[in-house]
Parts: structure tokens; sequence; C-alpha cells
């Protein structure tokens, strides 16, 4: 008996929710875009804001500090000693000193009144 009431309320709720479909696919349709989280977007009534408070700028002379700390002595190594170059350059039975370093046995060159004379170096 129940199943059977229960058939018959199924049926004709069928029948309405099918009739509110032809209902509302009749009716026209009117163009609505809604964009939201859910919650309204509220905004308040126009305020007065107070203009923002003012510091003055700070005093143009510091004070200095009470105790002076030097820095440390081992901060900054002192620089190497310049060392001048044992290389030399032998070309043509001359020797001179050379410019740059060079791996020995490599080709030099000696800067002259001339220009540049090629040679090996040792």
């Amino acid at each position: 008996m129940i199943n059977r009431i229960f058939r018959i309320l199924r049926g004709a709720l069928a029948i309405v929710a099918f009739g509110g479909v032809l209902v509302g696919a009749s009716l026209p349709a009117a163009a609505r875009v809604w964009v939201g989280f859910g919650f309204p977007l509220y905004v308040g009534p126009p305020a007065y804001y107070p203009p923002p408070v003012y510091y003055p700028p700070p005093p143009a002379y510091y004070y200095p500090p009470p105790v002076y700390y030097p820095p440390a002595a081992y901060a900054y190594a002192p620089p190497p000693q310049y060392s001048p170059s044992r290389q030399s350059c032998v070309v043509s039975g001359t020797v001179c000193a050379m410019e740059h370093p060079v791996v020995p046995g490599s080709s030099c060159y000696c800067t002259t009144a001339q220009g540049r004379v090629w040679g090996r170096a040792t």
C-alpha cells in the first residue's frame, strides 16, 4: 500500500517537474550576467579623511658616538711586494728583460727603437 502511494507521488512529481521545465523554456529569455562570490559588495558613504600627520625632519647635526672603535688590525693585509720578473728574452745574441711572464721556451719579444724583435724566453 505504501509502495503504491509512493509510485503515484513519484509520477505526479515527475509530471509537475516536466511541466515546470516546459513553462520555463517557453518564457522569453532575459540576458543577465552575474559574477559574484556570494556576498554583496558594500561601498560606504563618502567620508572625510584627515590629512596625514606631519613628522619634522631629523636635526641637521648628528652627535658623534661616545666611543670610537678603530678597525681591527687584521682587517686588511698589506699588498705583496713587487718583485721583478726573473725571466729574460734572448733575441739574436742580445738579452732583454721580459715585459710580461711567459712559459720558458715560448716566443717572446723585446721592444727596441726599431720596434718589436722576436726571440725565445729563458
